[in-house]
């Protein structure tokens, strides 16, 4: 017993020594793991403090820019590849929204859409196609943001509902950022907010009326805007699907592109 008494004493410093080393490793990133830890808070608080239904206080953010572009300096600074695959989405639905907000306030209040700060007949002079976003040490457009990255990377057709184009039409832009951890359960509340929403898509005797993104998208909902319906609708309105879905026509709505606020 001694002798091992001895041996463990002898060995104390080392052990000790090594368990430090060890514990201090444990909080050290390993290549491989994968993180959520962008701090979305500021740019929540602000979201919180000027998004209300979907309305936007351009005017308010305009008195907080700084604080937005402390955020948009946060996000250009994070390194995407070290996050989850929930994270990475989450990270770049925000990026596109708190862009857009950007590129408004660029022109506010001098503005009524979006669509003049650029033209929608020539392509290259879209708005949307300015390369104003910064991300991991290079400049990208809105465009190649979701066309480019969200889209065929994630390949979920809910981010539809999670991007905001700055325009009445478009899905609200919701009053808190998207989160890893959370993004699930969000993606789906933003879904299911749009969809049952008459003032937004409804059904009229054997007629559906809906979004245009379904018509622009169409592919990213299989060709099966009625399903995709079935998967999100409210009890109600399930049933009306159901029940008039022989014969069922799908209607595009007319797409207003004037200014999600005031």
């Amino acid at each position: 017993m001694k002798k091992g008494a001895v041996v463990m004493k002898a060995r104390g410093p080392f052990a000790r020594l090594f368990l430090l080393s060890w514990a201090f490793c444990l909080t050290l990133p390993h290549v491989g793991w994968s993180m959520d830890e962008v701090d979305h808070s500021l740019y929540g608080r602000l979201l919180n403090k000027y998004v209300k239904d979907g309305v936007v206080d351009y005017q308010g953010l305009e008195q907080e820019e700084k604080s937005l572009d402390q955020y948009l300096k946060v996000l250009e600074e994070t390194d995407t590849k070290k996050l989850t695959s929930n994270g990475q989405l989450a990270f770049y639905i925000n990026a596109y929204n708190a862009w857009t907000i950007k590129l408004i306030l660029s022109a506010y209040p001098e503005l009524d859409s979006i669509w003049d700060l650029g033209s929608r007949i020539f392509k290259w002079k879209s708005p949307f196609r300015k390369e104003i976003v910064r991300i991991e040490g290079k400049r990208i457009s809105l465009d190649d943001l979701e066309h480019g990255v969200i889209r065929p990377r994630f390949k979920d057709p809910r981010v539809h509902f999670a991007v905001n184009c700055a325009s009445i039409s478009c899905p609200p832009l919701i009053s808190e950022p998207y989160e890893g951890p959370t993004l699930d359960q969000q993606l789906d509340a933003s879904v299911r907010s749009f969809l049952n929403n008459r003032e937004r898509n409804r059904l009229e005797g054997k007629t559906l009326y809906v979004s245009k993104i379904f018509k622009w998208f169409a592919a990213d909902f299989n060709d099966n805007v009625v399903g995709f319906f079935l998967q999100y609708a409210d009890e109600e309105l399930k049933e009306r699907l159901h029940g008039s879905r022989d014969g069922l026509e799908v209607k595009y709505l007319d797409y207003d592109w004037g200014l999600n606020g005031s």
